[in-house]
């Protein structure tokens, strides 16, 4: 009986001892601000069907200070073929203002930036209640010099209401 007892004990202390050393939170990784950039063919600046990922744009995630505006943080990625980033972070900036902007686009032809688009806010924190170590930034773009022809059936198509009869 003593010497259950005592196994119990140890068994016990062991996993007080593993819970107190993950007392982080269950930190297991860094986190990482994924998203998207792309190109606006009908210069909307929001996503359509007719949009085009940009492979090679430079985004930048920049975190500063809430009180006085240091920045504290920046780093630059470029994005795949497919348009998508991810940016890893490997500190928690809960008190802090992120944001993913639009840095360049290697295409000539969409390379005009949106007007009060061009940044995506994104907390970083592991205290959020969010048990994925991903955060999603909202989709970034770069606007075509010229609206291409398919624009104004791609807008009939999503706003059949503002469509007057002819």
């Amino acid at each position: 009986m003593a010497r259950t007892l005592g196994v119990t004990a140890v068994v016990l202390t062991v996993i007080c001892l593993c819970s107190l050393a993950n007392a982080d939170g269950g930190r297991i990784s860094e986190i990482f601000v994924e998203g998207k950039v792309y190109c606006d063919p009908c210069r909307v600046q929001f996503q359509t069907r007719i949009s085009e990922p940009i492979e090679g744009a430079t985004v930048a995630l920049q975190c500063r200070s809430r009180i006085n505006s240091t920045v504290l943080y920046t780093v630059e990625r470029k994005t795949g073929k497919d348009g998508l980033y991810t940016i890893p972070v490997d500190e928690d900036y809960a008190e802090e203002i992120c944001e993913v902007k639009t840095v360049s686009s290697p295409r000539a032809d969409c390379n005009d930036r949106f007007d009060k688009f061009e940044k995506a806010r994104v907390l970083i924190t592991y205290n959020n209640g969010v048990a994925s170590t991903a955060r999603y930034a909202n989709p970034l773009g770069f606007m075509k010099k010229e609206a291409v022809p398919e624009c104004e059936q791609v807008l009939k198509e999503l706003f059949p209401e503002e469509q007057t009869d002819e």
